[in-house]
Parts: C-alpha cells; sequence; structure tokens
C-alpha cells in the first residue's frame, strides 16, 4: 500500500512538473538562448522535416526543441510567414534586447529551413572590394562580430570548404570556437597537393579533415588518422569542377556546404550556378589595392551583370550582405 502511494505521488509530481509553465527567458542570455533555439530548429528540421503549420516552440532543458502551446511559446514558427517566425502575441520577451534577438532570428532560421541540402558561401571584403592585401595578409578586415558569424556558419553546415590558398597563407583551424554547435568535417580544394602537414588542421583532429585532390597528386606521407583524401577528375587544367566537388562530398553525406574562402573558390561555385545563398560582410576599410573579392568572365554591358536578391544585417562595425541565389535543386553530378 504504501509503495502504491509513493508511486501516485511520484507520478504526481511528474505531471505537475510537465504542465507548469516554464521558466522566462534569461535576458542577460537571450542571444545565447536565441543562438540556441536556431540549433535546435535545424535538428528537428533535420530529423522530422520542415514545419507545415504555425507553431510555438521553446528550448528544453536538454537543449532540444519543444514544441509547445501559444502562450508558453517563446518564438512561434511559422512556414508561410514572410520572416518564417514570430513573437507570440507579436511582442518579444520583457526585458530583453528585441532588435539584437530579431537580427539574429531573421539572419539564421531562414538557413535552417531546408536542412536537406544548402550550400551558403560568405567573403569579408573592404569597402573597395578587397579580401586581402597583395601579399596575401587578410587577418582581419571584418570585425570580431563577422568573425562570429562565420563560425555559426560553420555550425549550420556539415562540412567548411576553403582553397588551398586560405589554408597556406592563414592556417585556420575551421572549427568552430566562438559559438555552440559542432565543427564541421574541413574540406580542403589542394589539386596539387600544396597543404603540408605543419598545417594546424592536419595536426589536430576536433573534426574530420578532407584534402580534395586532382588524379595523379601525391598525398602528404604519413596522415593522421583524421585526415583523408578525395580523388576529383580535373575539368579545365589544374582547376577541380565545382559540380564534381560538390557531388564527391555528398556522396560522403555532406550536404550542408559552407563555401568559406577564398575569393577565387567563392567566384568558381558562384560562377557554376551552385550557391543558394552568398553572403558579404562589407567592413569601412580601405586597402586601395590587393586581391579582389570575386573573380567572374568581364561583362561589356551592366545589363550582364549578375543582380541580387539581398537583405541587409548590421554585425558590430560591418554590413552584412544576404543574398538569395536559388541555385538549381538538382542533384549536382560528376562530368563524365
Amino acid at each position: 500500500m504504501l509503495g502504491l502511494t509513493l508511486g501516485l505521488a511520484l507520478d504526481f509530481a511528474l505531471e505537475c512538473r510537465r504542465l507548469a509553465p516554464l521558466s522566462p527567458l534569461d535576458p542577460n542570455r537571450a542571444l545565447e538562448h536565441a543562438w540556441l533555439l536556431v540549433l535546435a530548429t535545424l535538428e528537428r528540421v533535420r530529423s522530422h522535416g520542415p514545419f507545415q503549420r504555425p507553431t510555438g516552440v521553446r528550448l528544453g532543458d536538454d537543449r532540444r526543441l519543444l514544441e509547445v502551446e501559444l502562450e508558453r511559446a517563446w518564438i512561434v514558427l511559422d512556414p508561410h510567414a514572410e520572416r518564417g517566425w514570430s513573437w507570440p502575441g507579436h511582442e518579444p520577451p520583457a526585458g530583453t534586447d528585441a532588435a539584437a534577438l530579431a537580427r539574429l532570428l531573421d539572419l539564421y532560421l531562414p538557413l535552417c529551413v531546408d536542412a536537406e541540402a544548402l550550400v551558403i558561401a560568405h567573403l569579408a571584403q573592404s569597402l573597395d572590394g578587397r579580401i586581402a592585401t597583395h601579399n596575401g595578409v587578410s587577418q582581419f578586415i571584418s570585425g570580431h562580430e563577422d568573425l562570429l558569424h562565420t563560425h555559426r556558419l560553420r555550425a549550420l553546415c556539415d562540412a567548411v570548404v576553403v582553397g588551398s590558398s586560405t589554408v597556406v597563407h592563414d592556417d585556420p583551424r575551421l572549427t568552430t570556437r566562438l559559438c555552440s554547435g559542432h565543427s564541421p568535417t574541413r574540406v580542403v580544394i589542394d589539386p596539387r597537393g600544396r597543404v603540408g602537414s605543419d598545417r594546424r588542421i592536419m595536426q589536430d583532429g576536433p573534426a574530420p579533415t578532407v584534402l580534395i585532390h586532382r588524379e595523379g597528386t601525391r598525398a602528404p606521407p604519413a596522415l593522421a588518422s583524421h585526415v583523408q583524401v578525395v580523388t576529383v577528375v580535373a575539368a579545365e587544367g589544374s582547376w577541380l569542377s565545382p559540380v564534381a566537388i560538390l557531388a564527391a562530398l555528398r556522396a560522403r553525406g555532406l550536404r550542408r556546404i559552407f563555401i568559406e574562402g577564398g575569393g577565387v573558390t567563392v567566384s568558381r561555385f558562384l560562377q557554376a550556378g551552385l550557391l543558394d545563398r552568398l553572403h558579404v560582410s562589407v567592413s569601412p576599410v580601405i586597402i586601395g589595392s590587393g586581391r579582389p573579392g570575386f573573380t567572374l568572365p568581364e561583362v561589356l554591358d551592366l545589363d550582364d551583370a549578375l543582380r541580387l536578391e539581398a537583405r541587409c544585417f548590421e554585425v558590430g562595425r560591418d554590413i552584412l550582405f544576404d543574398c538569395r541565389l536559388g541555385a538549381a535543386e538538382a542533384e549536382p553530378q560528376p562530368p563524365q
């Protein structure tokens, strides 16, 4: 009898806890909370597919997305709304920086709608369109907030892709040190095998590293266990086809791809029509000369220029252009 009474009491306590209102959002941690909600939304869409109707959500104690009644929701995810989300009752949580929260959600939630496949690129450039000096110095044209944005894009993708020059000159780690979220697979387009074993992505293993070589390129000796080599047929000269690279990555289960740089690498994926979104951060800096952000075929008439649908965001001192390109949804196939 005592066991039955204790059992009923425990069931009652658990039910009360389930129905009790969740604690309000802490204004001092609102931006961190919002970012965790973005990550949880991505995982929810990955596992269950896109939302089909307006749904009230908030975070659980385990950082998973909870679907709750609208009166208990932190935001409402609405696939039919222009922004894709709204505050319950059209008001932000009391005591929070509503503008900063809205910017974060407006910028990142649209990137989580289609969790199955995404190709996004990002460049940071000066007012005069330079991403580095003539001798390759590029750290850092944009401010800390834009660097944080780069780490967040990594966290939202399966793979981060850079060219060999970026690794040779900057020696990046390509991890998510500045934000919550898993570090993506690090992919280096290295047709001629320029990347040596002394680079940090070759030595440390917080995430796998994939080297994209052309046929006949000799791999570095004694590769670490987290490094693998993938061979792709060269399309023209020593350059590798972006279509073939993307197909090789998706064959490995890497479907959300972040093209981080440099300018030539981003330009080739843009020219191939493979980008769904392009982020360009413009910093109030004038270099005067140096390496251009984009290297594309010349046009003789402005009617032939690539005009993009874009949204603008303040990211610290920089202005971020979020450009929607709408790449073809067909699965890329390597050239025959």
